[in-house]
């Protein structure tokens, strides 16, 4: 059986992991092993956070809906119960930007809703 060096397969792997780790601080980005630690972690990490900005999102648009919402004598829970009755099919993104920019549009949701409610 012939002998297998791997020289290009083993340096193409490492230039990869050093290439990952650009920007890194001292040995992490210099040194192979702790690089790939670094890497691994750094993946890890922007794996795990990539859904958690989605969870971040939605919990910062129902704090701004709900805010908005009180401020037009309704709950939130009630705000979007009279909005799914009235047919209107608007999502979390752009009625916290409508509580934001445009206060008046979203008032005259909030009445919709206490109305669709009864």
């Amino acid at each position: 059986m012939p002998r297998v060096k791997r020289g290009f397969t083993l340096r193409h792997r490492r230039k990869r992991v050093l290439k990952l780790a650009k920007g890194f601080r001292g040995p992490r980005s210099k040194l192979y092993r702790i690089a790939k630690e670094s890497v691994d972690r750094a993946l890890n990490f922007s794996y795990r956070d990539r859904r958690a900005r989605k969870r971040d999102f939605r919990r910062l648009w129902i704090t701004r809906i709900s805010a908005a919402a009180r401020n037009n004598d309704i709950n939130y829970s009630q705000f979007m119960l009279g909005l799914k009755k009235a047919h209107i099919a608007i999502d979390r993104k752009m009625l916290s930007e409508l509580a934001i920019s445009d206060p008046n549009s979203f008032g005259h949701l909030a009445t919709i809703a206490k109305e669709s409610i009864g």
